[in-house]
């Protein structure tokens, strides 16, 4: 398969898996609390990855060790607790909606950091989307659906997944996408995520019931494909393109978010309809290439 359709399957499948997360980490948190559901997420995928990093341990990047640290915890550790605690109080559609500003800090990170080209098209649609963004934060109607601080933590969140996709792209590249996920989740986040959901109490209050036992299903699959897996293919795609055409990622997946959480009976205003729709056009606004 060549790059370039390489590429587009990496975005399509990748759409698919992330947009499902977000339903997922609705119902782990059914049984869990956030910071169990987050610290699972990254135990799970580190024990899992966990053979691939002890048998590649000769190709841990140590002259790169800072940006590896950089890069796991600002996209596999962090994120993976501020969506949980966002979703307590929102919906995984608006979680998934809100999301899709990955590419506009992706933009802003990279010029403000990597010194990356910004042009006046991406500023153009940095502006659109965050219009959207505001419609979208304040149109909950009656319902108080949507609070403030829910919302900035999940731009939070976007944000920490933008620093740490131009730290991989800008830093990280020479290591395989496969063996990079195994040293973010094992050799980095592991012994965190232990002490983590130590302290939450969770390996003192954890019985083998029903309940429980259908929350760590839950969490299983959103370890499994929605960080696991997911990041593999994630790094490989960052391999295949550029970091901003990585991020657009996020087009598809409100779409994937939203058919989930009309499935699980959410609902949304039409003006949060409206503000998902102008984030979406300031993505697809600012994705376009000039004509030469």
């Amino acid at each position: 398969m060549n790059a370039d359709k390489e590429k587009w399957v990496l975005l399509v499948v990748l759409s698919i898996i992330w947009g499902s997360s977000f339903i997922l980490i609705k119902k782990s948190l059914e049984h869990f609390n956030p910071f169990q559901v987050g610290s699972l997420r990254v135990l799970i995928a580190g024990i899992i990855l966990l053979p691939v990093a002890i048998s590649n341990y000769t190709l841990f990047p140590k002259k790169h060790l800072k940006w590896l640290i950089l890069a796991a915890f600002t996209g596999n550790f962090i994120p993976m607790f501020l969506f949980p605690i966002a979703e307590t109080e929102i919906s995984s559609s608006i979680a998934g909606i809100i999301n899709s500003m990955m590419p506009i800090f992706v933009i802003i990170v990279g010029a403000l950091v990597w010194k990356f080209e910004t042009t006046k098209k991406q500023i153009i649609g940095t502006l659109i989307s965050f219009t959207g963004v505001c419609i979208l934060a304040f149109g909950g109607g009656d319902s108080g659906d949507l609070k403030m601080i829910p919302i900035l933590l999940l731009l939070l969140a976007t944000l920490c997944y933008a620093l740490s996709t131009t730290t991989v792209k800008s830093k990280l590249m020479e290591v395989s996408s496969t063996v990079l996920s195994a040293f973010v989740f094992s050799f980095v986040l592991l012994m965190p995520s232990i002490i983590a959901l130590t302290g939450t109490g969770f390996f003192s209050e954890f019985s083998f019931s029903k309940d429980n036992l259908t929350g760590l299903m839950f969490v299983s699959l959103l370890s499994v494909f929605g960080t696991g897996l997911a990041m593999m293919m994630n790094y490989r795609l960052l391999k295949v393109s550029s970091p901003l055409f990585a991020s657009t990622v996020t087009l598809v997946m409100p779409i994937v978010a939203i058919i989930w959480g009309i499935i699980d009976g959410e609902k949304l205003t039409y003006l949060q309809f409206i503000g998902a729709g102008v984030i979406i056009a300031g993505l697809i606004f600012l994705r376009t290439s000039p004509k030469k």
